[in-house]
């Protein structure tokens, strides 16, 4: 499969977000990054369902929703009804996971599993049947623009390895400090998708960014 593109919404212009969502539509772009984030789990906010359900009307490709919350699994409903692909929710915020991920799947959507930077990977052993995508954060979730966590590649490597030992067939998204240099060496690493914020949204041509990620 070739690797995906998912932008992250998170560092557009949100004074002008039906331009930046007209221009995913119009690049390469395969799905569209979505941060929720609620100030309790992460240390920030972003935004909620008003803006999930406006994107999703006008947003042309999946939506990729990130709930960086505490109790996500209280909003699978809502997260369903704006139209997302894949909800993913936090290892560390789920405390029935394997429940979660089942209601999701429910509800018609995909489901993935979101690790920290600091959670080993050893912990998905159980859940890697279930979900259909990890995502490893490759910063610390809350803030765009961080500097990319270098063991990120090596864990990337290491949880590829797990998956086809069990011969799964489980995506790999990762998120965090991604651009050209790095996203090539994640992919080499066995990353499926690349999260990619600042880079694509603060590029003289984003479009052409995206072109280039996906030709990586």
């Amino acid at each position: 499969m070739k690797h995906l593109i998912s932008p992250s919404l998170l560092s557009g212009d949100f004074l002008h977000l039906q331009e930046d969502v007209e221009m995913i539509n119009n690049s390469e772009a395969d799905w569209l990054h979505m941060d929720v984030m609620d100030g309790v789990f992460v240390p920030n906010i972003s935004f909620g369902f008003p803006v999930l359900n406006a994107v999703g009307k006008v947003c042309k490709k999946p939506m990729d929703v990130h709930l960086m919350i505490v109790e996500p699994q209280k909003f699978i409903p809502e997260v369903a009804a704006s139209g997302a692909y894949m909800m993913n929710v936090h290892y560390e915020a789920c405390l029935h996971l394997h429940r979660t991920v089942t209601a999701i799947r429910e509800a018609g959507m995909k489901a993935g599993v979101t690790l920290n930077p600091h959670t080993p990977i050893t912990l998905l052993e159980d859940i890697l049947y279930d979900v259909d995508m990890v995502l490893l954060m490759s910063v610390n979730p809350g803030f765009g623009g961080q500097k990319f966590i270098e063991h990120s590649v090596e864990k990337t490597a290491r949880l590829k390895d797990m998956i086809e030992r069990k011969g799964l067939h489980t995506l790999i998204q990762v998120d965090g400090g991604v651009n050209l240099e790095t996203g090539k060496r994640l992919l080499d690493a066995g990353a499926d998708v690349l999260v990619v914020g600042n880079f694509v949204f603060n590029s003289p041509d984003p479009c052409q960014t995206i072109k280039e990620l996906k030709e990586l």
